[in-house]
């Protein structure tokens, strides 16, 4: 397991530097600049900004200068919010995004998990196809058509829960609930198919000759196996759900990274969206690793040799 831990933390380095250099050559490419004429700035003032922020040199100095900082652990300075690092915005906003994230995932592994499971234990029943067919609606709906929709059902109809604003328990209820229905299908389904393959093992059949109760051969024997399917999918999904809170925190103007991420891309903050987007991949390569780690210890059979 050390050997394992070792050779990703290494092989994180010409990942991420593949991933920076991607990333920092797009948005030197693509139109526009932080300081575009359309706001106003004479050629003077826009002549000052790009050389206080170095966006006046060489592409190539800009990049290796660039590099230098993230080694040191500095992202540079926000062109967008003057006097403000990246590493300070990121770890601002940060904490709205993990607790929206985790908080949606938390709600899709509460309603995924049992509906997989009993979609497995009733195969072919009504329960079942219910069960996948409510899947299926969670998977093909958009965020950004069922959170308007919540808004206006919740919000502007029933008036039960508030359609924006951030500080207090209730206004995590529909963006959490929104981000997490398209978790909760994958979930269901992902629990369904490796509950039905463990249900089927030879261990299972023994189990049952034994007398064990149904319960207690799904809870204590199936489910240990059945949920690995589960457990690969949490390390992206965790990871994905800061990035993919963007259009949620959008719609429902949570203080988040998916919200700095927008405002950063529409005016140029090439630092900020190269800041985000960095701290993202370190995030997924984590829980990458984290999840093999767990894998590893719920299945003996796994080697990392």
């Amino acid at each position: 397991m050390l050997k394992l831990i070792s050779r990703r933390l290494i092989g994180m380095v010409p990942l991420l530097l593949i991933i920076v250099t991607i990333t920092f050559f797009l948005l030197r490419k693509a139109p526009g600049s932080p300081f575009a004429s359309e706001k106003g700035f004479k050629p003077q003032v826009i002549e000052a900004l790009n050389r206080q922020y170095g966006l006046d040199k060489p592409l190539h100095i800009q990049y290796f200068n660039y590099l230098k900082g993230v080694v040191k652990g500095n992202l540079g300075p926000s062109t967008r919010y003057v006097g403000r690092s990246v590493n300070d915005i990121i770890w601002e906003h940060l904490p709205n995004s993990l607790l929206l994230g985790f908080t949606a995932y938390f709600i899709a592994l509460l309603v995924g998990l049992p509906l997989g499971i009993i979609a497995a234990v009733k195969q072919n029943s009504l329960v079942d196809y219910l069960s996948m067919a409510t899947a299926m609606l969670g998977v093909s709906t958009p965020t950004f058509v069922l959170g308007p929709i919540m808004i206006i059902l919740f919000s502007l109809t029933l008036y039960i829960l508030p359609p924006a604003r951030w500080g207090e328990m209730r206004h995590l209820i529909l963006p959490a609930v929104t981000l997490s229905v398209v978790y909760i299908a994958y979930i269901a389904r992902l629990t369904r198919s490796g509950m039905l393959e463990v249900l089927g093992a030879d261990y299972i059949r023994t189990a049952r000759a034994k007398g064990l109760s149904e319960s207690a051969v799904v809870m204590r024997h199936a489910l240990r196996g059945g949920i690995l399917p589960v457990v690969s999918f949490t390390g992206p999904a965790l990871a994905f759900l800061l990035s993919g809170t963007i259009v949620v925190e959008r719609i429902f103007a949570v203080p988040g990274l998916g919200n700095i991420f927008i405002e950063a891309a529409n005016s140029r903050d090439y630092f900020v969206v190269m800041g985000i987007t960095l701290f993202i991949s370190i995030a997924l390569i984590v829980m990458n690793l984290l999840v093999d780690i767990v894998l590893g210890l719920l299945d003996p059979r796994i080697s990392y040799k």
